[in-house]
């Protein structure tokens, strides 16, 4: 028996799987198409019921594979997106909404997110995402790629703080949110999405990672993502068009690494010492 997937709460109280799936680059060729699809319902199956996906990622494409997995199991998953900054403006940001829905083939975005910070003034977005939610077309919103003094300066706004999530690079070999950012949204109740959780697949070539992976009877990738799961309000979005990849990063949930590993890991990717810019693929 697999252990269930751990959650993280929302600022409205709704609980979300803490692992979920990523679409980072599909739909980007039809060739791949049916391999995505699937590997998206499967990761549903297998109870990672969260999909990340946004208006940038194949220029729509991943929200149509999306879109396309989602079908008939709509009701089943809590739905990502996000609006690019240059589209971010009041009308902007709800033409793009809709654009969005339009391609996921639904009525709703769970939580609809800013993805970097732009030229449009943050009070601009905030208003348009708090029309859509009013209007029922998005549930919670939040923002992407945000350091720590954006967030506060998102919170001084008019209804700045009802940011419900901040999206951001985060894994074993980039840890400086640890420093401030972690922390103030922890303080907060903000969840922390970490994107690219095994660094594009980097990681899984690191020595330490390997030793300890096997000790375990796991992938480096495995171990990777148990680091973001044992972090309290982080959710990781692995992303993967591989049936047996996708069955691997569920069955992440299932390590139990001991505190004598995880001090080895520590020292091979030290947490910062200081203040660091934040990271952003």
């Amino acid at each position: 028996m697999h252990d269930p997937i751990p959650t993280v709460t929302l600022p409205s109280g709704i609980q979300i799987p803490a692992l979920g799936l990523g679409t980072w680059q599909m739909g980007e060729t039809k060739a791949r198409a049916r391999d995505e699809i699937d590997s998206l319902r499967l990761g549903i199956d297998l109870g990672m019921t969260l999909i990340d996906t946004a208006e940038m990622y194949g220029e729509g494409g991943a929200e149509l594979i999306v879109g396309k997995a989602l079908e008939d199991r709509r009701d089943e998953v809590f739905l990502v997106s996000k609006v690019y900054p240059w589209n971010a403006s009041r009308q902007g940001t709800i033409a793009a909404c809709e654009a969005s829905l339009h391609r996921l083939g639904t009525d709703r975005i769970d939580l609809y997110l800013l993805h970097w910070r732009g030229e449009h003034p943050l009070a601009e977005t905030i208003a348009a995402f708090e029309e859509l939610k009013a209007a029922g077309k998005i549930g919670a919103w939040g923002v992407s790629n945000f350091d720590t003094a954006d967030m506060e300066e998102l919170f001084s706004l008019p209804d700045g703080v009802n940011c419900a999530a901040n999206q951001v690079l985060y894994n074993l070999s980039r840890r400086g949110i640890e420093h401030d950012l972690l922390p103030w949204c922890q303080a907060r109740g903000v969840p922390v999405m970490a994107y690219s959780p095994i660094e594009q697949g980097r990681l899984v070539h690191h020595p330490q990672l390997i030793h300890i992976a096997k000790a375990y009877q796991a992938t480096p990738a495995q171990v990777a993502l148990a680091f973001l799961l044992e972090r309290e309000g982080v959710i990781a979005i692995p992303k993967s068009a591989n049936l047996r990849r996708v069955r691997e990063n569920r069955d992440a949930v299932d390590l139990d690494i001991s505190d004598e590993d995880w001090a080895v890991l520590d020292a091979a990717f030290p947490p910062p010492a200081r203040k660091m810019a934040l990271d952003m693929l």
